[in-house]
């Protein structure tokens, strides 16, 4: 047989082509792990990759505990003026907790981001209204939400991160200024905003689903004809929400869903009910706790139509199914953001 430049060619590539495979895969072979959440077979599994692991620690990296202070002699309220969330705890847990959330929220601007240097004890600054409210909060959320938060809880560096704004914060979004013609047809979505995962879904499903989380399902519960009135743009913000939320945590679906029937409690994940939670929690603290505030913020610190930056999944979680992948900075913390002192 006549060895011509194609055969030879052939050869070479029946004998390179296993090697160059093999040292393809192999630069890649750990790229992508997954985990099994759920019941084989099911589906329910999630990626992830040692990359995205390296980058959501050093994301989550953590300011090591103050010093640990001494819960003896007289109580904040009665060596300082005008303590009035704080001063159950000791001089020393006091200042302690001051030096920590100055860390926590404004280590740039200092003690002067809330207080008047020239006064501590006056109230002109507005972020020290604000200060105080968020106290409230974080005790309500450590206390009243643990279905959500467990014994982990979160303390001002689980949103805030070193930030006087939280990094990751919504307001009620009015789209676009109205405009002629065809293009007056905006329905509420296609504007691809990162907080909803770039879809062209409702960009601000949180307005109304945080308000009535009852208007989240969208399944029927009963065989057709099921007298439902949903329709599908309500089915698309409940979309948009759950895009947020997978995006928010960074899991897929399967997370908290069997896809086999994702209306099903009984095929879901523990997750799922963790999530009902948090969504319940996340209404509640903006309710309650921050639009309320909404006199005190300045324009500067609210949205087009004047509603302060509220909270959603991603202000705590940041791409991590746990927000700070877990740990607790609660547990150094206890005294002073645990929960509410008596007589608050």
């Amino acid at each position: 047989m006549t060895r011509t430049p194609t055969t030879r060619l052939r050869r070479l590539g029946a004998v390179l082509l296993p090697i160059l495979l093999s040292a393809g895969l192999a630069g890649c072979e750990d790229t992508t792990e997954s985990t099994q959440t759920g019941y084989r077979g099911t589906g329910m599994v999630q990626f992830t990759s040692p990359a995205t692991r390296e980058a959501l620690a050093l994301a989550n990296a953590i300011p090591e505990a103050q010093p640990p202070a001494s819960d003896e002699g007289p109580r904040a309220s009665e060596l300082y003026e005008n303590v009035q969330v704080l001063g159950h705890l000791s001089d020393e847990e006091f200042l302690r907790t001051m030096t920590a959330i100055t860390e926590w929220v404004a280590p740039e601007e200092g003690c002067g981001y809330c207080h008047n240097l020239e006064n501590l004890a006056d109230d002109s600054v507005y972020t020290k209204a604000v200060a105080r409210r968020m106290f409230q909060m974080t005790w309500a959320i450590n206390d009243t939400w643990k279905p959500h938060v467990q014994e982990t809880g979160v303390t001002c560096y689980t949103c805030h991160r070193g930030q006087p704004v939280p990094a990751n914060v919504w307001f009620q979004n009015p789209g676009p200024q109205e405009a002629q013609g065809m293009a007056r047809t905006d329905t509420g979505q296609n504007l691809a905003e990162p907080s909803i995962g770039l879809t062209s879904l409702p960009y601000d499903p949180f307005t109304t689903l945080f308000a009535d989380p009852a208007q989240i399902r969208v399944a029927s519960t009963t065989r057709l004809p099921s007298g439902s009135d949903k329709t599908i743009q309500q089915t698309e913000k409940t979309y948009s929400l759950m895009v947020h939320m997978s995006e928010g945590l960074g899991v897929n679906c399967t997370f908290c869903h069997n896809t086999q029937s994702f209306s099903s409690w009984d095929l879901s994940s523990p997750q799922r009910v963790t999530a009902w939670h948090g969504i319940r929690m996340v209404s509640d603290i903006n309710g309650t706790y921050i639009d309320p505030l909404a006199g005190i913020f300045p324009d500067t610190r609210k949205g087009p139509l004047g509603d302060p930056y509220k909270a959603n999944c991603t202000t705590c979680h940041q791409g991590a199914s746990k927000p700070l992948l877990g740990i607790s900075m609660l547990q150094d913390y206890v005294a002073a953001l645990g929960r509410a002192p008596a007589g608050n």
